[in-house]
């Protein structure tokens, strides 16, 4: 995906003030609103204006977009820097609305992979002290408890099939007295339970704002998200990787070596398999109270024929089987 230049769809600097965002947004919705607008582009036009604010109308969510900014070009592949699998933590209290698009859709995968689908400040779990604010009457303090955090961070494969405990760094948006935003990096011991999965959130009690007036300390809300794995993808529960095997193994049937995330197992390919059968080791896929299963894709690989003496084997395959049209099916659904 590329980066998105949101100060570039709103039409204004880097410096804008928060009235000036409201300004731009409000400008630009009146002119793409696919209700009123003539534009051929009207409706994605006012998708990603609408993206634009709620990524800079928050303070938080701007704070975190202009760090990376800073280092990335629009319109070039976004490259997070190193640690960026850390992850940004939001308070719940964000001025954006829902993180949604104008007609209740997710917003972009950039947005996404920066905010979350929670998009911080403006959705999840949404703080209780933000909630909680009222004037006291005299000095005494009226107690509110702390808003809750949210953060994404990324766990190895492995992290779910055994459980683990992990130190993670996450940054927050800190501010001065006149507005400005900057990054604050705090680290914290994480239990990992066995079997979480991709999008679920773990929580973790007491570490989100403080409270005020003696009230209790938010909740810190930790949505997961798994780093790619170079052989096996997740599928909810379920595991999926490629397991390539010779044509003779593939033909005739045979025991083969297979990796799983927890060690090494023999799997038998039946005989007559043929590419892209699905293999199924029931069980071994994400733990839990009903485990998921891991399926082996077979992947057909043919040998070279860069000798004389594979060329004849090739060959005399040709001759062992002089029926056989790998294409019927495709020239039966052209006639």
């Amino acid at each position: 995906m590329d980066f998105k230049d949101y100060y570039a769809t709103l039409g204004i600097e880097r410096t804008a003030t928060h009235d000036e965002i409201k300004g731009a947004y409000r400008k630009l919705a009146r002119k793409y609103h696919p209700d009123v607008s003539k534009e051929a582009d009207a409706e994605e036009r006012f998708k990603q204006v609408a993206e634009a604010h709620e990524a800079l109308i928050d303070p938080e969510r701007r704070a975190a977009y202009d760090d990376i900014a800073a280092r990335q070009a629009a319109g070039q592949p976004f490259n997070p820097p190193p640690g960026w699998d850390s992850g940004f933590e939001f308070s719940g209290r964000g001025e954006g609305s829902a993180p949604r698009g104008p007609q209740g859709e997710d917003f972009s995968d950039f947005f996404e992979s920066l905010f979350g689908r929670a998009g911080g400040g403006g959705g999840g779990h949404v703080g209780k002290g933000a909630h909680a604010r009222r004037r006291s009457s005299g000095t005494t303090p009226i107690p509110m408890q702390g808003d809750d955090h949210h953060a994404r961070v990324t766990i190895d494969l492995l992290d779910s099939y055994l459980g683990a405990q992990r130190t993670i760094s996450l940054r927050m948006p800190v501010f001065d007295a006149s507005g400005h935003g900057s990054l604050q990096e705090r680290q914290l011991e994480v239990n990992i339970p066995k079997g979480v999965r991709p999008g679920q959130q773990l929580r973790l009690a007491g570490q989100g704002a403080s409270g005020h007036g003696g009230a209790a300390a938010g909740d810190l809300y930790l949505e997961v998200h798994f780093s790619p794995h170079p052989v096996f993808q997740v599928d909810g529960r379920d595991i999926h990787f490629e397991l390539p095997v010779a044509p003779w193994e593939a033909a005739l049937g045979t025991l083969v070596a297979t990796p799983t995330p927890e060690g090494g197992v023999q799997l038998n390919i039946p005989a007559g398999s043929s590419h892209g059968r699905k293999l199924r080791l029931r069980g071994k896929g994400l733990p839990g109270k009903e485990p998921g299963d891991l399926y082996a894709v077979l992947s057909v690989v043919l040998p070279p024929a860069t000798s004389q003496t594979a060329k004849d084997a090739f060959d005399a395959l040709a001759r062992a089987f002089p029926d056989f049209n790998p294409r019927i099916e495709l020239e039966a659904a052209h006639t």
